[in-house]
């Protein structure tokens, strides 16, 4: 099975879309967790266990993990075991290089750690990413129309074809899919952009930061992705929902609203 037809048995077996950003800052532990390697797998194992239910997917974002040092890459390993089977696990690495550099990051997400799906830039085009885009059965997720505020100093420069470059990039991975495991990042804060990226690429499956704390709009969301594939992700407005020795049930609350609000988003196009 391919990773695209896997994420799509998930989500439908799940009946969810909503994927949890996993951006463990140190500083914002809920009291009783100590900022070392325990509290940190401890944290993240409570909050998957509480949240299970709602999610398709986990998403640890890498940098959070390795500003940590050597401990927070053995964390990580044990908080990519905690991800259910059942879940899609992404790693949040954003990589990309020339192509004997990505088989070695290919080889540390997929093999050593075990992530099902990665996030990669395109900078280089598609002969770099040929060691990820090879491997069938794994997911690869390259930044199209990010969500962050400067994403428009680069993404809407126009191309000699006189698309933007977002649009470039989409309709480039479209047809780098033929293993069946392309996915594109698009922003759930620029909706419009969103939508001209998902007439460029139908059938790719998009992974949509920016929803909660960015303050991208659900609704539009949606509507935007239509009915394909996609995963919601949430990160900080999960994981921050408490701050105390009830942050897993106040984590499965928020999980259970947002999840709730995507179901009957999606439910408004049928």
């Amino acid at each position: 099975m391919s990773f695209n037809s896997r994420l799509a048995q998930v989500c439908a077996d799940r009946d969810s879309a909503l994927c949890i950003g996993l951006d463990v800052d140190l500083a914002r532990l809920p009291a009783g967790l100590p900022a070392t390697r325990e509290g940190v797998i401890e944290f993240c194992r409570a909050v998957i266990e509480a949240t299970h239910r709602y999610a398709a997917a986990y998403k640890p974002n890498v940098a959070f993990f390795e500003s940590m040092g050597a401990w927070g890459l053995d964390a990580l390993a044990a908080v990519r075991e905690h991800i259910p089977a059942d879940a899609i696990s992404i790693a949040d690495a954003k990589r990309g290089d020339i192509d004997s550099t990505n088989d070695h990051y290919a080889r540390a997400i997929f093999d050593a750690l075990g992530f099902d799906a990665i996030t990669v830039h395109p900078y280089l085009g598609a002969e770099s990413l040929s060691p990820f885009l090879a491997r069938r059965r794994n997911g690869v997720f390259v930044l199209c129309r990010t969500s962050n505020p400067g994403a428009r100093d680069f993404q809407d420069v126009r191309t000699a074809a006189g698309d933007p470059l977002y649009l470039a990039v989409a309709k480039a991975v479209q047809t780098w899919n033929s293993n069946g495991n392309c996915g594109l990042v698009t922003g759930a804060t620029y909706p419009d952009e969103l939508a001209q990226v998902r007439r460029a690429a139908p059938d790719l499956p998009l992974l949509i930061p920016g929803i909660g704390a960015q303050g991208g709009d659900l609704t539009s969301t949606v509507r935007a992705a239509c009915a394909a594939p996609m995963l919601i992700n949430a990160s900080r407005s999960i994981l921050y929902a408490g701050s105390g020795k009830d942050f897993a049930t106040a984590a499965a609350q928020a999980a259970a609203q947002l999840h709730a609000e995507i179901n009957a988003a999606r439910a408004a196009l049928a």
